[in-house]
């Protein structure tokens, strides 16, 4: 009787004490930090058969050791965790449980995002600048962060300090999908940006137009259709087909490439200049022009260039008919006006012919009333000279006539001396005489 009563002061009270506590550490807990779990008896009681639990799953069993390594925490290693395990407490042992402890795994930096400025789709041969952007927590911010750039599975930059990465004059190969990765300097974590499409915008090309019918030259009732074609230049092009500068059809090429438009021939009218343009967010361009000719036209098609001459060929016509109608009326004006039969010149000895100078009635002015003498050319070898004409005077090539100035208000004449030239001319030795 005594007995059963000294064990019974020994026997712990099991429903009221905890006899396990479950500790984590460090704490807090941040991302690529060295996560360890210790099952620990009350007062350092010894423990065996120790069993780790994670969420209320099993996650590993230990017969003598009490601690647990989880490796580096990452954000799935937060959860709730307990253990279990037997409790050495003489003269017995039992089985006991943990109370359930919640791991909180903070994050270091957030998974970065990348970035291209001025816009991921830029303009072939502009300037690109590739942006990794993310940010320590605030408790680590002494961490030094290093970046790295990739494209398509290949590495354009290894881990560095510098967040950014510029490439210049871009062009179509460097179109594609790019990522960054930041790690901290010694440390375990690694964290991916999402993939980034790069598409550099490049001009197209000028297009290729290509006309397709028969093997000879179309009639009303066939068909015929254009191929268009830019060899080079970013998609989607929108590509326009052009009769003599009217649209007649587009089409849109999504992946690039030759598009088509086929027609029926419907009359002599869809003969002409075909011509196509491509276009896409970046440039036009047009085609050099096909002609067209259809079978038994009289009348083809004829360049662009030249189209401007038609409006203009009835106003050439009626200027020629005036500039005509002035000429007519201007030599029917100067037959009028011209010499009488007496004043034919006369024939220069030799057979020259002189020119003759009709009277002249000048009535402009002051020399109102003056009437100008006949002039004749006679050769010089001519000896027949008036003999009134050449006395007093050294040089007999001169010969003075009288002029006579009319006056309406008065009778008398007034005399005036003329006088003449001689002419030297290289065929006919002619003078000027005014008579």
């Amino acid at each position: 009787m005594l007995l059963w009563t000294a064990v019974l002061l020994f026997v712990p009270c099991v429903g009221k004490t905890v006899w396990l506590y479950l500790q984590a550490w460090p704490n807090p807990v941040f991302e690529g930090d060295a996560l360890t779990l210790r099952c620990q008896g009350l007062k350092n009681t010894p423990l065996s058969q120790v069993k780790f639990y994670r969420d209320g799953k099993f996650l590993h069993f230990s017969k003598e050791n009490q601690t647990l390594s989880m490796g580096a925490a990452t954000v799935q290693s937060r959860g709730q965790y307990s253990c279990s395990g037997q409790v050495m407490y003489i003269p017995q042992s039992f089985t006991q449980t943990s109370e359930t402890a919640m791991v909180q795994v903070q994050e270091l930096f957030p998974p970065p995002v990348l970035n291209a400025v001025p816009s991921p789709e830029p303009r072939e041969g502009s300037l690109v600048t590739l942006r990794c952007q993310t940010k320590l927590n605030p408790l680590r911010s002494a961490l030094r962060l290093l970046f790295s750039f990739h494209k398509d599975g290949h590495t354009l930059q290894d881990r560095g300090p510098h967040p950014e990465l510029c490439i210049p004059g871009v062009n179509e190969r460097d179109s594609g999908l790019y990522w960054c990765e930041v790690a901290p300097e010694g440390g375990q974590v690694q964290k991916q940006s999402p993939q980034l499409e790069v598409r550099v915008q490049a001009p197209v090309s000028r297009p290729v137009l290509t006309l397709h019918h028969g093997p000879a030259d179309p009639a009303v009732g066939d068909m015929v259709q254009l191929l268009c074609e830019a060899q080079r230049g970013s998609p989607p092009i929108l590509y326009s087909f052009y009769l003599d500068e009217k649209i007649v059809g587009n089409h849109s090429a999504p992946s690039g490439g030759t598009t088509s438009l086929l027609f029926p021939v419907k009359s002599e009218q869809d003969a002409g200049n075909y011509s196509c343009e491509a276009e896409n967010n970046v440039s036009r361009e047009r085609s050099e022009p096909k002609k067209l000719s259809l079978k038994g036209s009289q009348v083809l098609s004829t360049p662009t260039s030249s189209n401007w001459l038609v409006p203009w060929l009835p106003v050439s016509l009626l200027g020629l008919m005036v500039i005509a109608a002035t000429l007519l009326v201007y030599l029917r004006s100067w037959r009028k006006a011209g010499p009488l039969p007496s004043q034919i010149p006369p024939t220069a000895p030799g057979g020259e012919q002189c020119p003759l100078y009709a009277n002249v009635h000048h009535q402009k002015g002051k020399d109102e009333g003056v009437v100008y003498s006949v002039v004749h050319r006679t050769s010089k070898r001519s000896e027949a000279r008036p003999a009134e004409f050449t006395g007093g005077r050294k040089d007999s090539s001169i010969i003075y006539a009288e002029v006579r100035c009319l006056q309406p208000s008065e009778v008398s004449s007034k005399e005036v001396n003329m006088r003449s030239r001689t002419l030297q001319e290289p065929l006919g030795d002619c003078e000027e005489v005014l008579c």
